[in-house]
């Protein structure tokens, strides 16, 4: 009954904050530091999700090793998205790097 009643709060919160931004609308502005901070929640949402996929992708601890495509791979990309600052690019490079060495170093 708790994991009921658990979800169902979080259901409720996350529909009261969606929510409260359609019915305040215009009317809730934000100081330039709060618009400033939100700029940065993709960036940061996205290393939330990648870093550990790149570094664990076992869930078995870091695999700090030239032997972890994953790794490889999101390495190439922060090296092409640095030089180019292009998107597309960076995640082709990201990709291709990461299934050369999978099927080239590690076969």
């Amino acid at each position: 009954m708790s994991y009921v009643v658990l979800i169902l709060g979080m259901a409720v919160i996350t529909w009261v904050i969606r929510a409260a931004v359609f019915v305040l609308g215009d009317r809730l502005a934000f100081s330039p530091f709060v618009r400033t901070a939100l700029g940065f929640v993709p960036v940061t949402v996205l290393t939330a999700i990648i870093v550990p996929m790149a570094v664990s992708p076992h869930g078995n601890g870091a695999e700090l090793t030239w032997r972890n495509p994953q790794l490889v791979g999101a390495l190439a990309a922060i090296v092409v998205s640095a030089l180019t600052r292009r998107p597309l690019l960076t995640i082709a490079a990201g990709l291709t790097v990461f299934f050369v060495w999978q099927c080239v170093v590690l076969k």
